[in-house]
């Protein structure tokens, strides 16, 4: 037995990297996985069909690609959830809200629709998905939620002012849900990645991951898969307990004094 057998869970964002890693590791431990992704579909299928050829199963039985979801459309999201839970025999047992936007804007000259944009994609749509699961998990007597934050929820970066707001308000968001869904036994938190590696991002941005190497206290970057351990946990029954908590997976950054 793993951790999560028998259990279907919804990944959002799941063609992207770190999506990736959290649908791997969620499938590892014997979950079902329905892979939601807006335009990565090759890369979304191609891994359903990783998942198949590591459990034995048919393509369809471990993972199911459901795509085109425009999250920031309240209707779509209750789609995605209400097709997920088809697929999983009318349950949804755990929520993953990965998918997100990080661009870079200097808030001096942001217009209010750049700010919008971000928002709606990174704190609207956490809202308007975990609402639509909570109300398949409730009639199954519950299900655990885990929102993918960041340390900038905590830490902003320069040309990070709509990300940085969007990921604290989505910490807030997991408390104040822990606390109205907790009564029917659905869990909420979240996990706070710091730099995560990336195909290119070494060569993209040399000085960004040399910073980081000389503060981060294990010596790395961050993988993909780190962070699917955290969303496996918090998914667990190792975690029965926790709710409302965010857990801050970056490899130490966040101790080092900043004075």
């Amino acid at each position: 037995m793993t951790l999560l057998t028998g259990r279907v869970a919804l990944i959002t964002g799941a063609g992207g990297g770190i999506g990736r890693g959290i649908a791997l590791r969620f499938a590892q431990e014997g979950a079902k996985v329905a892979l939601h992704c807006r335009t990565s579909t090759a890369a979304a299928r191609a891994l359903a069909d990783l998942l198949a050829a590591e459990t034995g199963e048919e393509t369809g039985e471990r993972a199911v690609v459901l795509p085109g979801a425009d999250l920031t459309d309240e209707d779509a999201c209750r789609g995605l959830v209400a097709r997920a839970a088809e697929w999983g025999g009318g349950r949804l047992d755990a929520l993953v809200n990965n998918a997100g936007v990080q661009p870079v804007r200097a808030l001096p000259g942001m217009t209010a629709q750049e700010w919008r944009e971000v928002v709606d994609t990174n704190l609207t749509s956490v809202f308007a998905v975990t609402q639509a699961a909570a109300e398949v998990m409730r009639e199954r007597g519950g299900g655990t939620v885990t929102h993918i934050a960041s340390v900038e929820a905590r830490m902003p970066a320069e040309g990070h002012a709509h990300y940085a707001a969007a990921k604290a308000a989505v910490v807030m968001h997991a408390r104040a849900a822990a606390l109205e869904y907790g009564p029917h036994g659905i869990r909420v938190n979240t996990v706070s990645p710091g730099l995560i590696d990336s195909e290119g991002l070494a060569e993209a941005w040399p000085d960004g991951v040399r910073r980081w190497r000389e503060a981060v206290a294990v010596g790395r970057l961050g993988r993909p898969e780190d962070v699917g351990d955290a969303c496996v946990f918090l998914a667990s029954p190792l975690a029965s307990w926790v709710t409302g908590h965010d857990l801050v997976v970056d490899g130490g950054v966040s101790a080092r004094p900043t004075w």
